[in-house]
């Protein structure tokens, strides 16, 4: 007959086995998991270095298409591209190449896997195909221009000249009128300057104990201004561009736009000089240390901008 010791060690040694059992499983399973995790990061990194060379591609484009539009003083060539007298637009063309030689350099180097830097590079590719294309217009109409020229005699181009120039005179003098009428009526501020507040009212700038930002400026005197009520309207950046503001309805026109602002106050504005202060109550944990830019805006114009740091 079996002991009770002998029942024991058997109990022991099935329980072992399915702990054993259970412990192989769980490796086999992470072992797969985790190959299938590998697979996954491999292909995301070929897939990155895939469009990282996509991207060299296309600022190599980019460079080729700057080197078709060489600078050939000769007119008997076929291959001429700019005209004659355009030195200024060839050294733009120029700086523009070699700003792309270099985007293809710094691209070459940096890894893959900076997603963001790719980003910052592919949004450059965007711009700088922009601005390429507006070198093409420019370039077709200075031959456009010049090849109407010869056709014209002297007495046809002074008079087209003439013209030319009045009519660009009238409209100066026209947008000129246009400007003073504006400028006459907005708002100016001087003194502008911004301080953080600690929960005493004491100026601090420390980020971690404000708890108010304080924008004061005094409004010039303008006698063409419309008098009455005016709002003032404040808009803080943080450093990493966040706008404070307290809610999403907080708005204002501007540029035949609604945008958010982070404080307002209203004033009585008599055609004299006024002093404001705009208070903004901080959130708690809102702000972070750097630099912050604070703009005033008046009759839906821009009237003012100042930048502040916080430690």
């Amino acid at each position: 007959m079996e002991t009770n010791s002998t029942k024991t060690g058997n109990k022991r040694s099935k329980v072992l086995y399915v702990v054993i059992s259970i412990i192989t499983v769980v490796l086999i399973c992470v072992s797969i998991l985790f190959i299938f995790q590998k697979k996954e990061m491999d292909e995301l990194v070929d897939n990155l270095n895939e469009e990282k060379i996509i991207l060299i591609e296309e600022y190599q484009k980019l460079m080729e298409n700057y080197d078709s539009l060489q600078y050939i003083d000769d007119e008997s060539s076929p291959d001429k591209r700019l005209p004659r007298n355009t030195d200024t637009i060839y050294h733009l063309l120029v700086v523009e190449r070699e700003k792309v030689a270099q985007l293809i350099e710094e691209i070459k180097i940096i890894k893959a896997t900076n997603t963001s830097k790719i980003r910052e590079y592919q949004k450059e590719l965007s711009t700088m195909r922009n601005v390429l294309r507006n070198y093409v217009i420019q370039i077709d109409s200075l031959n456009t221009r010049n090849e109407e020229l010869t056709k014209e005699n002297k007495e046809v181009r002074q008079k087209y000249s003439q013209i030319q120039t009045s009519y660009k005179k009238l409209e100066v003098e026209k947008e000129g009128l246009e400007r003073k009428v504006s400028i006459a009526s907005q708002l100016d501020i001087t003194n502008l300057m911004v301080e953080a507040l600690g929960s005493n009212g004491r100026k601090i700038d420390k980020s971690g104990r404000a708890d108010k930002i304080r924008v004061c400026f005094t409004v010039l005197k303008n006698v063409t201004a419309p008098v009455g009520m005016k709002k003032m309207y404040v808009r803080i950046e943080r450093p990493d561009g966040q706008l404070l503001m307290h809610a999403k309805d907080d708005l204002f026109t501007y540029e035949n736009s609604q945008i958010n602002y982070s404080a307002m106050r209203d004033i009585e504005y008599g055609g004299e000089e006024t002093d404001v202060c705009v208070f903004y109550n901080v959130d708690a944990g809102e702000l972070m240390k750097g630099k912050y830019t604070a703009d005033v805006f008046a009759d839906g114009f821009h009237i003012g901008s100042i930048d502040f740091t916080l430690k």
